[in-house]
């Protein structure tokens, strides 16, 4: 269901090349060299923006939390929304019994006793929805979708699926030339006759591609281009299994290969 009355953040003109990012997911190691690189290439913190899910798997929660802060511009993912409300739950939106559902009893679980009120309240002041302009053209920013939040659209989703967001989010915030989007891990980018459904991935965990290299995506004159992040995944690693967390994400990150595929479409599992 589409949230009613929405928070919505207006960023205006972005002038010069914008980084998106997603899904941090208490990874510290990851969104540290994430604003390493942004602080390199000059990105100010208004031309940074987070399509949520900042804390998950990893276990770094409260040092993710504070790197974020003021860092960036932060949309509220699904995992803000449970944490704010101290929900029993994550709301990613996996199957009952899947594999993604299961594992989210261990992290979850974590994220939410590491956190106090301050950082609840926090998250519940991000807002639903991004807007801003950039080079001539309007973009509007959601996490999963806008029908749904914790909607999973892939590079293979039927086009369908993506119009029918195109159409509900203009709905709501006028005419658009993209959508940004997270939640589900993988960055691509789907061209639906002129108009850009961008998903800036995650740079908390890897995309399900053999590699330890998490993504992020530069909007620049030339249009959307998906970087790779390198950073310190045995930190990481180690950060995991110091705070027990040892289900498999933690072997995910020096493998590449998420314990949990049977979410994802057939033609994209390993």
């Amino acid at each position: 269901m589409a949230t009613v009355n929405p928070k919505v953040k207006d960023l205006g003109e972005l002038d010069g090349d914008v980084l998106l990012f997603g899904g941090p997911y208490s990874n510290a190691h990851a969104l540290r060299a994430l604003l390493d690189v942004a602080e390199g290439l000059d990105f100010s913190p208004k031309n940074r923006i987070c399509t949520g899910d900042a804390l998950a798997y990893c276990g770094a929660p409260l040092e993710t939390l504070a790197l974020m802060e003021g860092a960036c511009e932060w949309l509220a993912g699904n995992c803000e929304k449970q944490l704010a409300a101290q929900a029993g739950a994550c709301g990613c939106g996996f199957d009952d019994g899947s594999a993604c559902d299961l594992l989210s009893k261990g992290w979850y679980p974590f994220a939410s006793q590491a956190i106090g009120a301050d950082a609840r309240a926090r998250m519940g002041l991000c807002p639903d929805l991004i807007v801003f302009g950039n080079r001539g053209r309007r973009y509007g920013v959601v996490h999963g979708g806008f029908t749904d939040i914790a909607r999973f659209l892939w590079p293979s989703s039927p086009e369908a699926d993506f119009e029918q967001e195109f159409n509900a989010l203009e709905g709501e915030l006028g005419v658009l030339d993209g959508i940004i989007a997270g939640h589900s891990g993988l960055a691509f980018e789907r061209d639906l006759g002129g108009k850009s459904w961008i998903n800036a991935g995650a740079i908390g965990m890897p995309p399900h591609d053999g590699r330890r290299q998490t993504r992020y995506v530069v909007l620049n004159e030339d249009g959307a281009r998906i970087r790779r992040l390198d950073y310190d995944v045995a930190g990481a690693v180690r950060d995991m299994r110091q705070a027990g967390l040892v289900q498999g994400y933690e072997v995910a990150l020096e493998t590449g290969f998420w314990p949990s595929d049977d979410i994802l479409p057939q033609t994209l599992q390993a």
